[in-house]
């Protein structure tokens, strides 16, 4: 059928009348008003933090609107562009225990705007003929996409909090085991001997990184925006270039050269720099996990009593934990993509891309931080088993010997040859269960002069760590270098660090910097809701 003569109808249908699309009135006792997992009251903490709610709940993104409305107002009235006294009736005013948000709400929804609603409601509470001033010149998305520039910087230094508790506790602890002996492994199987401490100075490396992007890609992705309807400016007259520098300055936000309506990489780069923090957290988990199992024992997960595993095998302690973790991992992974579908925008203004940031910005965030707070309290409670740790080297003694051996023989009979030889050696050993280290005293290992206290030296995994505790310490330097300001916050960290001879340690809130805005400045956010992660299972 032709829709060349199509006309939009009247008026749009009310959206409280279509119980699909929310509670409306009479709604009954049940408000609906928890659906999505990170705002369940029951299981809510396994997926988001407190700190997370502070920085996106509903009236602490409206204060942040607020805000950022404010802080136009009050540059314009440092500019000229609107009288002094309006502008100081604004920022009064902007505070919101002041609005009728139920009025905001319904004015959303009849005129289907996300924020005409809220700025009548806003107008209306300012007094006299303030609220005329209100959101001069500007387009709804230049406070939107400032505000969420605000929550990002709020969610990282939150994060920068995070890892840098998590690196001193780690440093501490790759210290200490810098040179215990323990298996390496490779495709799950047996390779060769290696110091602990390198293991975890892996993780540290990681994390240190991802504190290093964060620090880089702040002053490229936390930008204000202040362009108008397309990007021009022209409502803020002659002094919209100084209206941005004072308007950024005064928010702590980038002064971007353009806008970037459309231009959605920078918080395309946020999305993907936190999932990656939060893929982090899953590998530190997964690998706890796995080296806490009984067959391993290599580390012991903490455990406080009334804890329970499964409702129907009481004996059972599960890494509820470090299981959390990978799922923060994964669900923060699965936002990538929906990041990236925010790169093709439409024109001067699309306003997809913005709809789907307010759905995976929140989120992955939730995840991240989730994650950050969980291995937090893993590594806070972990404790390192020397002795499984040898008896596992023990076990396999003699399969990590072979490259050493080959390396031994290779001198006399070249290297590609002494492969061929110890690996005919190795698979007769391990196919009839005899002794490698027998048969080579045994053999003539292809004219070689290799004796038997050699041979002991060979087949004796402490003397082949390499450079193990180097590395490991190397780790911890750089750890330690990097975040100086971690050593006078977290002090029983920082004890355990230098204790054991080196880390970064702490975690305390003076880390979170200066970016924390009016509803959820970072801080170093309580482990209280971590400690209810365990409690799931079967």
């Amino acid at each position: 059928m032709s829709t060349s003569g199509a006309t939009a109808p009247d008026r749009a249908p009310d959206p409280t009348a279509d119980p699909q699309l929310g509670p409306g009135p009479g709604a009954g006792d049940c408000a609906h008003a928890r659906s999505h997992i990170t705002d369940s009251a029951f299981y809510g903490h396994r997926y988001s933090t407190e700190a997370s709610h502070r920085i996106f709940c509903d009236r602490c993104r409206y204060q942040r609107w607020l805000d950022v409305e404010a802080a136009l107002a009050l540059s314009q009235a440092e500019l000229g562009i609107i009288p002094a006294e309006a502008a100081a009736v604004i920022a009064r005013t902007a505070r919101v225990d002041l609005l009728d948000l139920a009025a905001v709400r319904a004015g959303i929804r009849s005129s289907s705007h996300s924020l005409v609603g809220f700025l009548r409601v806003f107008q209306a509470a300012c007094e006299g003929d303030a609220g005329e001033y209100v959101h001069y010149g500007a387009t709804t998305q230049d406070i939107q996409d400032t505000a969420q520039a605000l929550e990002m910087r709020d969610v990282l230094d939150e994060m920068d909090v995070r890892l840098r508790g998590i690196v001193g506790a780690l440093s501490a602890l790759a210290s200490e085991h810098a040179g215990t002996v323990a298996l390496g492994r490779t495709h799950a199987q047996p390779a060769l001997p290696m110091g602990f401490g390198i293991k975890i100075g892996s993780w540290i490396d990681e994390l240190v990184r991802h504190l290093e992007r964060i620090e880089a890609m702040r002053g490229r992705v936390l930008a204000a925006q202040l362009f108008g309807g397309v990007g021009t400016m022209a409502g803020f007259g002659e002094q919209a270039l100084p209206l941005l520098a004072s308007f950024a300055r005064r928010l702590g936000l980038a002064e971007p050269d353009v806008g970037w309506h459309v231009s959605r990489d920078r918080v395309v780069e946020y999305v993907t720099t936190v999932a990656m923090v939060a893929g982090t957290m899953g590998r530190i988990g997964d690998e706890v996990r796995i080296l806490s199992r009984p067959e391993f024992g290599e580390l012991e997960l903490g455990w406080r009593h009334g804890q329970v595993g499964s409702s129907t095998m009481p004996h059972k302690r599960n890494p509820e934990g470090c299981e959390q973790a990978v799922v923060m991992a994964r669900l923060a992974a699965a936002q990538v993509a929906n990041a990236f579908a925010c790169m093709g925008g439409d024109h001067e203004r699309d306003s997809r891309t913005l709809r789907i940031e307010w759905a995976c910005v929140p989120d992955v965030s939730h995840y991240a931080l989730s994650a950050c707070e969980i291995v937090a309290h893993v590594v806070d409670g972990l404790a390192v088993r020397p002795e499984r740790l040898r008896d596992n080297v023990r076990d396999v003694a003699e399969q990590i010997a072979t490259e050493k051996l080959m390396l031994a023989l290779g001198k006399h009979i070249g290297k590609q040859t002494a492969h061929e030889y110890v690996y005919e050696l190795a698979q007769a050993a391990r196919q009839n269960g005899d002794s490698l280290r027998a048969m080579a005293g045994k053999d003539p290992l292809g004219g070689a002069r290799i004796g038997e206290r050699e041979l002991d030296a060979i087949f004796d995994p402490a003397g082949y760590l390499g450079q193990s505790a180097a590395l490991a310490g190397r780790a911890v330097a750089r750890a330690r270098a990097w975040a100086p300001v971690a050593a006078g916050a977290g002090a029983d960290v920082a004890a355990a660090g230098v204790a054991a001879g080196g880390g970064a340690a702490g975690a305390g809130a003076e880390a979170a910097g200066a970016g924390g805005a009016s509803a959820g400045g970072a801080s170093a956010a309580g482990a209280g809701a971590v400690s209810g992660v365990g409690g799931g299972g079967r």
